[in-house]
This record gives structure tokens, sequence and C-alpha cells, in this order.
């Protein structure tokens, strides 16, 4: 098999599995994009005590980045609509669910940012309750 035929056959998916390969790992890792970035958060809140939330929060945002890039390339590289089989419907949930992981993320960053205050501010919120 010459090189031009087996990346062709890489690109219809047909090396890996199905159509809805690339989707899945799309999915897949939104999912532990969204999974890193409420760590990242909890780790900011003092419910875990290992780790760094500012690393935890970079890494939600770059690995919910990474699957928002596989979802937009799989919609782009796949043949037919929904229903097909070709996992189009699967991609365009993995946007939603990488974005997800950016935002929570950036909001695990922005707190992080200030280490005094965001200790004061939840202290505050144990002692007083939730002010929202």
């Amino acid at each position: 098999m010459s090189a031009a035929a087996a990346l062709m056959v890489a690109a219809e998916g047909g090396v890996i599995g199905d159509g809805r390969t690339g989707a899945n790992l799309a999915l897949g890792v939104g999912l532990i994009g969204v999974a890193i970035g409420w760590l990242a958060q909890a780790r900011l809140a003092g419910r875990i005590s290992t780790g760094n939330a500012r690393t935890g929060a970079m890494s939600a945002m770059v690995v919910g980045l990474i699957g928002m890039a596989l979802a937009v390339l799989h919609l782009a590289t796949s043949s037919g609509g929904p229903g097909t089989g070709n996992g189009t419907v699967g991609a365009i949930a993995a946007i939603p669910l990488g974005l997800t992981a950016i935002v929570i993320g950036w909001r695990a960053l922005a707190h992080s940012r200030s280490p005094e205050q965001t200790a004061d501010r939840f202290e505050h919120e144990r002692e007083f309750g939730s002010t929202s």
C-alpha cells in the first residue's frame, strides 16, 4: 500500500474504526477538560489540597481547545449529515463541551490570580453563607 493510499484510508476512518471515532475522541477530550476545570475550581475552594489550581485551569483551557479543534476537524472531514452514522451529531455536541471546559478553566484562572482575595472571599462565604 502506498503512502497516499494509507493516508486516504486513515482520513476516511478506516484504520481506527467507523466514522464516529473522531467525534467520540472529541467528546472524550472535552469531558476530560471539564473534569480538569472542576478540579481546579475545587482546589481554589479548598476542597482539594493537592495540586496547583492555576496549572489545572490552564490545562482545562488547553484541553477544551483541543477538543473543540478535534470536533471542528471531524465536522470538516466527515461526509454526510446528521443520522448517517458518521458522528456529525457527536462532533456538534463536542464543540459546546470544549467551550464549557474553556470557560470553567478561565473562571478558575481568574479566581486564582490573587490568592489572598480568593482565600478571604471563600472564608467569608463559609462564615456567612453564599452571597449569590
